[in-house]
């Protein structure tokens, strides 16, 4: 009885012991860091904080530059290259708007001017007395003559500024120390190629000009006193040529 008593809690601690096993878990060594386990968790949160950190760093180095480029701007002025072209077309739209309006003044003051000056023609079919359209006539002509007048007036003081004009432009030159061209002629080219050609003939040496001239007849006079000269010996043939030609012209005479 005491031996089955045995027996039977033998195998229940047996159990227990095989139950305690079996609640244990195997852990790698991998999961063993600085004496303890680590669990996923830990992973996560390290990556979770490296991401964090490098979020961190890309918001500095953002803020950085964003201050960086405001400083730039700063620096330039209160004229920052938009507020540049804003302000060109607004000075563009300004100034088209101030043409069209000088533009339609000048208009309006030439349509006046014109009415004051333009005399409204009497109607001249219905009027059949004589001296009533002499008298229109004369008013006409007075008022041509007038302006007339008024235009050479008008010419006269174009011309005298003008001249004004160009004497200053010229002072204004030679302070400078630029000159106003002279108008050139118009002169062909082949002109000047010509005259060269001329000239070149023109300075040709004759080398004969400088030689002494030899007539004729002193060089026969010459040859005739060689020949004198000559012994008889070497006359030979020749003298007897010479004095046959001589007998000849005796005889012919």
């Amino acid at each position: 009885m005491f031996d089955e008593d045995v027996n039977s809690n033998r195998k229940y601690y047996k159990r227990e012991e095989e139950e305690e096993d079996s609640a244990y878990v195997e852990i790698p060594d991998r999961h063993y860091r600085y004496g303890g386990a680590q669990v996923e968790d830990d992973e996560e949160e390290d990556a979770r904080r490296k991401r964090e950190e490098r979020e961190r760093k890309k918001a500095e180095v953002r803020k950085r530059l964003e201050e960086a480029g405001r400083a730039k701007k700063a620096k330039k002025g209160f004229l920052t290259p938009e507020r540049k072209k804003k302000l060109r077309q607004l000075l563009m739209k300004k100034a088209a708007e101030d043409l069209k309006q000088q533009q339609l003044l000048k208009e309006q003051e030439r349509q006046r001017i014109l009415q004051e000056r333009i005399i409204p023609l009497p109607d001249v079919d219905s009027i059949n007395n004589q001296s009533e359209l002499e008298k229109i006539a004369s008013q006409f002509v007075k008022r041509i003559a007038e302006l007339e007048e008024l235009k050479y007036d008008l010419e006269y003081s174009v011309r005298q500024k003008d001249f004004e004009i160009n004497e200053l432009t010229i002072q204004v030159n030679d302070l400078r120390g630029k000159f106003v061209k002279p108008t050139l002629k118009k002169v062909s080219k082949y002109d000047n190629k010509f005259k060269k050609f001329a000239a070149k003939k023109e300075e040709k040496v004759d080398f004969r000009a400088n030689l002494k001239i030899v007539k004729k007849d002193v060089t026969e006079e010459l040859k005739k006193e060689k020949e004198e000269k000559a012994p008889e010996w070497a006359v030979g043939k020749k003298g007897e040529r010479m004095l046959t030609r001589a007998s000849d012209s005796i005889d012919a005479h």
